[in-house]
């Protein structure tokens, strides 16, 4: 992994500029609140970077609604905050998107049947923690993870939170190693496809005579029955890796800190 370390730096450092603006229909103030713009990591989720996107629009809209839960919206769909930003932005993105990405921000009508809530970002701590969790037990035989001590989790927790590389990776790279494996038990993955909901198998990186699988290898298992398997478009961090990526690599190398990838599956035309 040590040769790939600029991989795993530039996945890292990958940013999207965000347009945030406040519903029309919750502005109280004569006045119309100017737009809030934010470079945001892919890797973040969207409760960890949007305090200061609050704290600006809040003071628009009717006092009784200042303490509700904010959540954003783009184009008619309500963003779910557990979804890594990167996820979010690739799962939306087509070929009429333009950049700055332009979210509609919300205090009212909070979707229930669409998003979880989110009160705090201890509620984003809890998920990632058990995201974490349930890649290592995936991954590995012994599970990294609940061996752990507190100040490792916190470590991880905190390089996220602040956007911090060598922090984060400085514990992360314990749950990448592979010890007297060749590689890991399954690979943690997650696959979107359209409207449907997420998919997830359990997938190996090697066959059974040990010969290492490669990304189109996985997109055959997931659909044996499909015949559009050579059309479909895998999309992740933005970017569409070759078709012969093998799997260990790719779980190694281009997975969210959640220790997932996050695959976004489309058809070419």
């Amino acid at each position: 992994m040590a040769s790939d370390r600029e991989v795993l730096r530039e996945i890292w450092e990958g940013k999207i500029p965000v347009c945030f603006q406040l519903h029309e229909d919750e502005i109280i103030d004569l006045q119309v609140p100017e737009k809030y713009y934010l470079m945001v990591p892919r890797l973040s989720y969207f409760p960890l970077v949007t305090d200061k996107v609050r704290k600006h629009f809040v003071k628009f809209i009717h006092p009784e609604k200042h303490e509700s839960e904010m959540w954003l919206e783009y184009n008619g769909i309500a963003l779910k905050w557990h979804y890594p930003i990167g996820v979010l932005f690739d799962l939306n993105n087509n070929s009429d998107i333009q950049l700055p990405w332009n979210i509609i921000v919300h205090f009212d009508k909070f979707p229930e049947d669409e998003l979880l809530h989110c009160t705090s970002r201890d509620t984003v701590e809890s998920h990632f923690l058990a995201c974490l969790k349930e890649a290592d037990v995936l991954k590995h035989k012994t599970q990294i993870v609940t061996n752990m001590q507190k100040k490792d989790h916190t470590q991880l927790w905190l390089g996220l939170q602040n956007d911090k590389f060598d922090q984060f990776w400085a514990v992360n790279r314990k749950l990448m190693e592979l010890g007297s494996e060749d590689s890991f038990k399954y690979i943690p993955f997650r696959c979107y496809y359209k409207d449907e909901h997420m998919i997830q198998r359990l997938i190996r990186p090697v066959t059974d005579n040990g010969d290492r699988k490669i990304l189109q290898d996985m997109l055959k298992e997931l659909y044996p029955d499909s015949a559009d398997v050579d059309r479909w478009k895998v999309t992740t961090h933005g970017i569409e890796p070759p078709k012969d990526t093998p799997l260990q690599w790719m779980s190694e190398h281009l997975s969210y800190p959640d220790n997932f990838l996050h695959l976004i599956l489309t058809l070419k035309t």
